[in-house]
């Protein structure tokens, strides 16, 4: 075991885990931030998507020993009141249905439009490549990007 002092959603947390346990974990089980959901466990559905320093990434696949000074934003870090722009546009375009997914690719979502406000569909296609939806809402969730970017 060793201690991590990690910045999660603007607060110092400090957990005692192995060093190759993976965020999800460290979230799930130590902190309890249960928004960011067990997918596949392999970084192939994008259940679990956070953002380190801003970037999209598996938390299911990153050992907390790898996150070191950065900073780590989950789906309950993204806006205090659930009205970040992504958010705001998932309720428009009635996107979730089973809602599983819908945590990681709202985070996915947000750090595209972080990195590029203006995408165009195959920006959208590539930055959300890999976020699994079971329930197929894909249509739904481009056209709420696409209103996300519009603001």
């Amino acid at each position: 075991m060793a201690i991590f002092d990690i910045e999660i959603n603007g607060k110092k947390q400090q957990v005692d885990v192995d060093p190759a346990t993976p965020m999800l974990w460290v979230l799930r089980d130590h902190l309890d931030l249960v928004g960011t959901k067990y997918g596949c466990g392999i970084a192939q559905c994008g259940a679990c998507t956070i953002h380190i320093d801003g970037t999209a990434v598996r938390s299911c696949s990153m050992p907390v020993s790898a996150v070191g000074n950065k900073s780590v934003t989950t789906i309950e870090g993204l806006s205090e009141k659930g009205d970040h722009p992504v958010q705001k546009a998932w309720l428009e375009h009635d996107v979730p249905q089973c809602g599983y997914c819908q945590a990681g690719q709202i985070m996915s979502a947000a750090a595209l439009l972080d990195s590029n406000p203006t995408p165009g569909d195959a920006e959208i296609d590539a930055a959300m490549n890999g976020n699994l939806c079971r329930c197929g809402t894909y249509t739904r969730i481009k056209a709420a990007i696409k209103t996300a970017a519009t603001g």
